[in-house]
């Protein structure tokens, strides 16, 4: 959503200068009557006549890291990203997951899928397919094929 026009917020601060009411003012602009408060009460605490900025301003909390967390990453390839901001909290460095991510993401940086975990899917996948060839008495099971956990079939 945009913001309003500076020039309407001048209009509005001239307006309240020259004494009009706030609801006058918000019908007249076709304006809510609260933003008329917010325009006002922005000038009076803060003497600003500007929309507060949006966006552009913020800068992730590792991206000075961005040597240190290659360097990690490449040294243990299967690192998990629960043990990568274990090692940022160490150095001082909170942030929280989605933010790692976007700036992994942001970088390139990807995590080789772990072995360990691969070989239990596999597992998984071969206990379900004998499963389901045993609940089908009628199939012929000469025929069916069966991949083992690095996804070749057995001679």
């Amino acid at each position: 959503m945009q913001s309003y026009s500076q020039d309407l917020r001048e209009r509005v601060l001239w307006a309240l200068d020259r004494g009009e009411r706030p609801r006058s003012i918000a019908r007249r602009l076709e304006v809510s009557r609260v933003w008329v408060y917010h325009v006002r009460d922005r000038e009076q605490k803060t003497g600003k006549r500007t929309s507060f900025q949006i966006g552009g301003h913020l800068r992730s909390r590792v991206a000075e890291m961005e040597s240190v967390l290659r360097a990690w990453i490449e040294r243990e390839p299967d690192l998990a990203l629960s043990e990568l901001s274990e090692r940022l909290a160490k150095q001082g460095v909170l942030i929280k997951p989605g933010a790692r991510w976007h700036q992994l993401n942001k970088w390139n940086l990807t995590f080789k899928k772990n072995p360990a975990r691969q070989r239990a899917r596999a597992r998984d996948v071969q206990q379900a397919r004998r499963a389901w060839v045993e609940a089908l008495p009628s199939m012929d099971v000469e025929k069916l094929t069966f991949i083992d956990e690095r996804g070749h079939r057995p001679a």
